[in-house]
């Protein structure tokens, strides 16, 4: 008499968001890392401890990307032209968060 609907008890999201947002962070963290690595000497007027503001705030950008992939998981189930739809947006939302993390990671040192 009762009929289950299977549709409605599968989970949305396959990965919990917390993995999600440590993968993005952990792009933008090897992303930052291959340009301060790369630096060289700093110059005399950056503070001496110039390298902490770009490592905290582009893997904050970077989990900001994950959020966002994460969420676009409701469109993604949907399968069909709105999956590649949802892909291709969660891409173009991570290159501009991690370019934006950099920019304000590294504004008044290397992007002045």
């Amino acid at each position: 008499m009762n009929k289950r609907d299977n549709a409605s008890s599968q989970p949305i999201h396959s990965n919990p968001l917390g993995m999600r947002m440590l993968v993005g962070a952990g792009i933008g963290l090897v992303l930052i890392s291959f340009f301060l690595l790369g630096a060289g000497e700093p110059e005399p007027e950056w503070s001496r401890y110039w390298m902490v503001k770009p490592l905290l705030v582009v893997p904050l950008a970077g989990a900001m990307g994950g959020l966002f992939y994460h969420l676009m998981d409701y469109l993604r189930y949907e399968g069909g032209w709105r999956r590649v739809l949802a892909n291709v947006l969660s891409l173009l939302v991570l290159f501009l968060v991690l370019w934006l993390g950099i920019v304000l990671g590294l504004h008044g040192t290397m992007w002045d």
